[in-house]
């Protein structure tokens, strides 16, 4: 059933339809929403990478990964706010399009489509480092193509099926981190078999809570927001759910308990464990932890769990990095050919591109394997705080808006408005600040800049071929993205048609 217009707004009986408007298609069901947004920011960084933030910092890391996941909380308390109002193909890069203008969305959207085919290239090379030890016989490259190529032909098949695969793959990790929080509490609490009374001497015994003084705890921010993204995948994906805006809503509200207990807490018990200064806690915090409670073949254990977050970031990665693409082309912000879609409603050759790097460095991991995480993880260390400080801005001037054109749209909202908004820009733009200063991570900084700078230059290209001298946007208006029916909201609403107005009365103006 095609879609109508009610007061300028599309009308259907559910999301599906709208989804399908857009080409897409509504298949992800709750259980995959719930799971995809619960298993978000479980990623490889936790299990692996927490050991070098809990190295540089001592036991202060705790406080190193609840200051990073409070301005994740707030940054996604800020986007639901959004999400909610205004559920839309493309998420963040819709909202930033209509708050900040066309280069808000164009920034936003090639931002966040580069950070996730870096992290796509990532993990297909951590995964198969995971699996070059079960198979020494087969080269790195090999095994890295292998998964390369099966998640690409997962999520080329159909959403249902990136659902599916990232449904299973979450409830793996959510199943595990819960057991390691409830075997690491019963230990802590001496109530484990051979344990010692309660004991938490760990978090002081060695050197103090926080050894190395306040400045590396402060500095452990930056990676610790790194381990947190991926929060936001439940908001671009509501599009393609039953019921955006619930779906929404219950991912933004639960981040706050998963930031706190996966986060916080599972690093809180490693450090009340093992002291934070063992060898092994760098390598694997999580294994020495097991270790030290007398877990079995722990290593093991940890290294399938690793393979399993591995696998479940390089599958969101897919999806991540295809449908912000999707929704850029809906604008001209992407070649149109990347539009065209599968019989199952899946955008195949965005798909594709985002595989590109992913497949560059299978080439790198045959001919220089350690050059491979040393390009990628300098090439986009900070891009993620780029984009979560847009949808900052975002939502500052869109609420404002909101509240002018369509308070009643406004159902979930930012705590404290606006100072807590201002604080949490404040704070994003501190911690960029910082890692621009710091030595240890000054090259990441200056190569995500170069990135950010690459990309702003690119839609100055776009804008001037289309607004300059020669350009067509008078005749050849941008086709707007499909809203979502039963909300109450469009991208072809009050908001965008100022917008669009403005847009299109710059590209009449008389030059001089």
């Amino acid at each position: 059933m095609p879609i109508t217009q009610r007061n300028g707004e599309p009308v259907g009986e559910n999301n599906k339809e709208a989804v399908e408007g857009a080409g897409l298609r509504g298949e992800l069901k709750q259980r995959h929403m719930r799971l995809i947004a619960l298993g978000g920011v479980i990623g490889a960084g936790l299990f692996v990478g927490s050991g070098v933030v809990i190295e540089d910092a001592g036991p202060a890391a705790i406080i190193s990964f609840l200051l990073a996941g409070g301005l994740v909380i707030l940054v996604m308390r800020m986007l639901g706010e959004m999400a909610v109002a205004r559920p839309s193909v493309g998420s963040f890069y819709a909202y930033a399009r209509l708050a900040l203008g066309n280069w808000g969305g164009f920034t936003i959207g090639w931002l966040y489509w580069y950070f996730w085919v870096n992290v796509v290239a990532l993990e297909a090379v951590a995964g198969a480092s995971q699996l070059h030890v079960w198979l020494p016989g087969i080269p790195l490259w090999v095994i890295s193509l292998c998964l390369m190529v099966i998640l690409t032909a997962v999520n080329m098949f159909s959403v249902k099926s990136f659902g599916e695969f990232e449904y299973w793959f979450s409830s793996i990790k959510v199943a595990a981190i819960t057991v390691f929080l409830v075997v690491g509490l019963v230990f802590v609490l001496g109530m484990w078999p051979g344990a010692h009374e309660a004991d938490v001497s760990n978090l002081t015994a060695h050197q103090g809570f926080a050894p190395h003084g306040i400045g590396p705890v402060l500095a452990a921010v930056i990676p610790a927001v790194g381990f947190f993204t991926g929060a936001e995948i439940a908001a671009l994906a509501a599009s393609e759910s039953s019921e955006p805006r619930r779906n929404v809503a219950k991912a933004t509200n639960s981040v706050v308990l998963r930031v706190l207990l996966f986060y916080v807490g599972s690093i809180f018990l490693v450090i009340a464990i093992v002291p934070w200064n063992k060898p092994d806690v760098a390598e694997g915090p999580y294994v020495a932890a097991l270790q030290e409670i007398g877990i079995p073949a722990a290593g093991t254990l940890m290294r399938i769990l690793v393979l399993v977050a591995v696998l479940s970031s390089l599958n969101a990665g897919l999806y991540s990095a295809s449908r912000i693409v999707f929704a850029l082309t809906r604008n001209g912000d992407a070649p149109r050919g990347l539009t065209k879609l599968s019989k199952r409603g899946v955008p195949r050759r965005a798909i594709l591109l985002a595989t590109t790097l992913g497949y560059v460095s299978v080439i790198i991991a045959y001919v220089s394997p350690d050059a491979v995480f040393s390009f990628i993880v300098h090439s986009y260390g900070a891009v993620a705080l780029f984009v979560y400080l847009l949808v900052a801005l975002s939502q500052l001037r869109l609420r404002r808006r909101l509240e002018r054109e369509d308070p009643g749209a406004l159902q979930l909202k930012m705590w404290w408005y606006p100072y807590l908004s201002w604080f949490t820009v404040a704070a994003m733009a501190v911690v960029i600040v910082t890692m621009a200063v710091l030595p240890s991570t000054r090259m990441d900084f200056a190569a995500s800049a170069v990135t950010l700078l690459v990309v702003l230059a690119a839609y100055g290209v776009r804008a001037y071929r289309k607004w300059g001298p020669g350009g067509a946007a008078a005749e050849a208006p941008a086709e707007a993205p499909v809203g979502l029916p039963g909300t109450g909201a469009t991208a072809v609403s009050a908001l965008e048609a100022e917008e669009k107005a403005a847009t299109e009365t710059k590209a009449k103006a008389p030059r001089a």
